[in-house]
């Protein structure tokens, strides 16, 4: 096949799957799906509201949750168009192209969100097995340097494998299974070799989200062991209770993806609806959840919330 046929041929549209059987409904759907998003876009937004005008918040624990928060923030930009956009009957297909770029912000920032995840398990194993140098490790430069580590982590080694998606031949049924494209989802129609795709890509699934959880577990262990050397109960009760808000965003954020993993790879024959509902759990159940969490479980974030409702309060 000639360079200039595949390209006309990679310059075909893709379908993207809403809600299958539902159709009549998708205005109504509509309703719930953008509440979710505008709590996600709201919940993220106070969040990092609140600690950039709070100085008490002004430590490396809440600059992680920021970068967490950021990160949340940009998953909901790079799906709203698209999942909004097929129940309010604005789109129903989506060049090949713009699929690509989608799915690069949505694997990328599932790398980001898993290494600040990673980062904010290291943040807390300082803080409980090492108090006293606390402050001195985790200075306002390491920070930043980490930041830009976490960043370029996630958006430099996915490249490769993004940009051979473009040069795939697409000869199967060119039907997403989800309201947006994820790169399994695209190897999925290609009729062309995908070995490099599959290799690269579970090399980067391993190094990346695979590692980064055995390092959460491993320093929670190390976490474990500090604090059941502490001899008074109440001190290991009040150290622990400063984990609770990391562990519940830890799994609120891998656990949808073990399940739509496991969807991917044994659930080929199962219904689209399956794969749509664990699909919309991936991308909208860490975002919608973060801002609760750390809003019920940090002390310091919840009464700035508190406080900030009631001044508003007031003034109306």
């Amino acid at each position: 096949m000639s360079a200039i046929s595949i390209l006309n041929f990679n310059s075909s549209r893709f379908t993207l799957t809403g809600f299958p059987g539902l159709e009549v409904d998708y205005l109504w759907l509509s309703i719930p799906f953008a509440s979710i998003y505008a709590m996600v876009f709201l919940g993220n937004c106070m969040v990092l509201h609140v600690i950039r005008t709070e100085p008490s918040l002004h430590q490396p624990m809440f600059y992680f949750l920021a970068m967490l928060a950021l990160t949340d923030l940009c998953v909901g930009l790079s799906t709203v168009h698209t999942v909004l956009g097929i129940l309010w009957g604005v789109i129903q297909e989506i060049s090949l192209d713009s699929c690509i770029a989608q799915s690069y912000f949505i694997h990328g920032l599932s790398f980001m969100e898993s290494s600040v995840l990673l980062t904010m398990a290291f943040d807390r194993y300082i803080a409980i097995c090492n108090p006293l140098r606390y402050s001195s490790i985790l200075t306002n430069d390491k920070i930043m340097k980490i930041g830009v580590a976490i960043l370029c982590r996630s958006s430099m080694l996915i490249p490769p494998v993004i940009i051979r998606l473009k040069f795939l031949n697409y000869c199967h049924p060119h039907i997403l299974s989800h309201s947006f494209c994820l790169h399994q989802d695209l190897i999925r129609m290609a009729c062309s070799d995908i070995r490099f795709n599959s290799i690269y890509g579970l090399a980067l699934v391993i190094s990346n989200l695979l590692l980064d959880a055995v390092l959460i577990i491993i320093s929670y262990i190390m976490i474990l062991h500090a604090v059941l050397a502490i001899a008074s109960r109440e001190e290991r009760i009040k150290s622990l209770q400063t984990c609770v808000s990391h562990i519940c965003a830890v799994l609120v954020f891998y656990i949808p993806i073990i399940g739509l993993t496991m969807v991917h790879r044994f659930g080929r024959h199962l219904s689209p609806w399956v794969h749509v509902l664990m699909g919309n759990v991936y991308i909208l159940f860490p975002p919608l959840m973060n801002p609760i969490i750390y809003s019920i479980k940090t002390q310091q974030i919840r009464r700035r919330v508190q406080r900030l409702f009631y001044l508003k309060k007031c003034k109306s």
